[in-house]
């Protein structure tokens, strides 16, 4: 158990010592001249509370009276697991793993956020004990600080993921939607419990999954550069791969028309669209940006083929914004789980120039996919894309035949619809336009110079 004097509690948190005082005579801290790794997170904690507008008389009450004396126990019992509750230093740590402190420190940090854990529980050594064997099997440190990395981040995210939901849809003193459960302290530690009961071997099941996707990938990698398909590269973690970028065309004015609740609905909606397209031509979601999502495919043609079946399939939702998207093949840099590089900026800048339910491809998707059966490309030439120092050849890939849907757009939201899903029309200086909700209507008639590109009535669109 590490011990320390006030003092030193405040050299080690960054606390002033006048603070801490008044924290022990609330009884915040713990009440005598010693303090532990306990009252580093207790200090952590209330300095978080403070950070977030809660006053030192509300901590004191809602420990006295609230629910923050149970859930605190829960908190510092995840924190600290184990019997007696022991944790060590950085020091203590390095040491009783048998590695270097230097090096250590560098690991340690890569995979936490650094100097504030500076306690390590017996959770954190057996881990750390993890990175010895595996540096010790010949894993080179570059490569597990980015693994390490990819760990802390990935899992950090689902584990904020479970904590979020439980919040949201079970504690009833949380707020929120009406029909999640009002729960005691009892029954919330039951339902925490069940929920880790799915966490961890969901992880596990995940993660090997994704280790199989991986292998497969990998040979792929292998048998491309063992038969003269791609030259190996001197950098590490270089892999020529098709980088693609869609989103929805008309975003902005969705969440400013819609709001935050129905523009996570249609979000949701696109979410689901674009893993469904992605995963059975063997791409995959690197990461997602409010409604923007990069993706990567091992060749172009499945990446081509991906996007014209999200845009198909965007066109025949019920009331959804248009999509585009853009793709480029070249070579990209592997880092933590992500890729950079100028491929991906290309692939990034051509979205962005792409129109509603446009696919734009460079020559060099254009020649590595000539074949590609049911799809045909139309030269649009060399743009200028912003952020990119030379003009680019783009081809816009379309399927050689498309379902026609009579369709119109809101000029406010930018919604698709088909005549049924119009809710109102107006016409203004012989231009109709059509509506998806009275609330559209209404910001429309109050300021119609405000949308110059609204829909001029119910156009034929290719979808």
């Amino acid at each position: 158990m590490m011990e320390m004097t006030l003092a030193e509690l405040a050299e080690t948190t960054g606390e002033s010592l006048a603070d801490l005082e008044r924290w022990r005579a609330l009884g915040l801290l713990g009440s005598g001249d010693r303090f532990d790794h306990v009252d580093v997170e207790r200090v952590r904690l209330c300095r978080l509370f403070l950070r977030c507008g809660v006053s030192l008389e509300d901590i004191v009450s809602e420990l006295r009276d609230g629910s923050l004396a149970p859930r605190l126990e829960r908190y510092l019992s995840a924190r600290f697991p184990g019997s007696g509750r022991r944790a060590c230093s950085v020091a203590q740590a390095a040491e009783r793993v048998g590695m270097e402190l230097e090096l250590f420190t560098r690991l340690w940090n890569s995979a936490t956020v650094g100097k504030q854990l500076a306690v390590l529980n017996e959770k954190d050594i057996e881990m750390m004990r993890g990175v010895k064997a595996a540096m010790e099997a010949g894993f080179p440190e570059e490569a597990l600080t980015q693994l390490l990395r990819v760990y802390a981040d990935t899992l950090g995210r689902a584990a904020g993921a479970a904590g979020a939901l439980f919040h949201f849809y079970v504690d009833g003193r949380a707020g929120g939607p009406a029909e999640k459960l009002s729960i005691g302290d009892h029954e919330a530690q039951r339902l925490e419990a069940r929920l880790v009961e799915l966490s961890e071997p969901a992880v596990l099941y995940f993660h090997r999954r994704g280790a199989t996707r991986a292998m497969r990938e990998d040979m792929v990698w292998h048998l491309a550069s063992a038969t003269g398909l791609v030259e190996p590269s001197d950098v590490p973690g270089q892999l020529l791969l098709a980088m693609a970028f869609v989103d929805l065309s008309s975003f902005t004015p969705l969440a400013e028309a819609m709001g935050d609740l129905k523009t996570a609905e249609v979000l949701q909606r696109f979410g689901a669209l674009v893993r469904e397209s992605v995963s059975p031509l063997d791409g995959r979601v690197i990461k997602q940006i409010g409604d923007a999502f990069m993706l990567s495919f091992p060749e172009p043609g499945s990446a081509v083929s991906a996007m014209l079946n999200i845009v198909e399939r965007a066109g025949s939702e019920s009331q959804f914004p248009a999509v585009r998207g853009g793709v480029h093949w070249g070579p990209v840099l592997y880092r933590e789980g992500d890729y950079l590089g100028s491929s991906v900026n290309i692939a990034s800048r051509i979205a962005e120039a792409a129109g509603r339910r446009q696919v734009l491809v460079t020559a060099a998707v254009r020649q590595q996919v000539r074949d590609l059966v049911g799809v045909e490309f139309a030269a649009i030439g060399k743009k200028k894309l912003k952020g990119v120092v030379d003009e680019i050849e783009l081809f816009e890939a379309r399927r050689e035949r498309w379902s026609d849907v009579v369709k119109g757009v809101d000029p406010v939201c930018g919604m698709e619809l088909r005549p049924a899903e119009v809710s109102a029309r107006v016409e203004i200086s012989g231009h109709e336009s059509v509506f998806c909700s009275q609330e559209c209507l209404r910001r429309y008639v109050a300021a119609p110079e405000r949308y110059p590109h609204g829909s001029s009535g119910p156009a034929n669109l290719r979808c």
